[in-house]
């Protein structure tokens, strides 16, 4: 897909009309439809504020779909502002939005005494895209999704911090990561 379609696809899927966009961007809505029929292109500046408005990165936003894995858009993932304390290290991050991410794919075999999933913020969205910070790991998807849940119930809650629940302990090697089983 192109920037043209990717553009059109994502502000459908935001309900967001041409005339929405066009007034959340300062330009006409002919200019936003010669953008999505790839007859013209929105400055550089323009461009930056469209993958920010859209709450999507530029790379998201330019890249063909099919070398470009973004994470799904799905109830899973949070937005809002809360603070976010992980469960291993002391890392506070403000946070604009969290998601669930797989640590491996049919190209790569997991193993029984590694975390299967990762729990990433995004603090901030930058030229480059967004800024991502590993909040925690998991042992399994369940619990993933239950920290994920937790954090929803918070932000909805009006809750201003949150510290993660359902993180699995993890040993941390120069290279890997192992779930950490010993009993303390």
């Amino acid at each position: 897909m192109s920037f043209s379609e990717n553009l059109r696809t994502i502000r459908k899927e935001q309900n967001i009309s041409q005339e929405d966009l066009a007034e959340m961007m300062n330009v006409s809505r002919q200019a936003v439809s010669k953008w999505e029929q790839g007859t013209g292109y929105p400055e550089t500046e323009k461009m930056i504020l469209l993958s920010e408005k859209l709450n999507v990165s530029l790379d998201y936003l330019l890249r063909d779909k099919k070398d470009f894995a973004e994470p799904q858009k799905t109830a899973a993932n949070l937005t809002g502002k809360i603070m976010i304390k992980s469960l291993d290290t002391d890392v506070i991050v403000s946070c604009h939005k969290v998601f669930i991410s797989p640590l491996f794919n049919r190209l790569f075999k997991a193993t029984p005494d590694v975390p299967q999933y990762a729990l990433f913020g995004i603090d901030t969205v930058t030229f480059w895209g967004e800024n991502r910070t590993l909040l925690g790991w998991y042992a399994d998807k369940e619990s993933a999704d239950k920290e994920q849940h937790a954090i929803m119930e918070a932000l909805q809650n009006g809750d201003v911090s949150y510290e993660l629940q359902y993180a699995a302990k993890v040993k941390k090697g120069l290279m890997s990561v192992k779930l950490d089983t010993e009993e303390h």
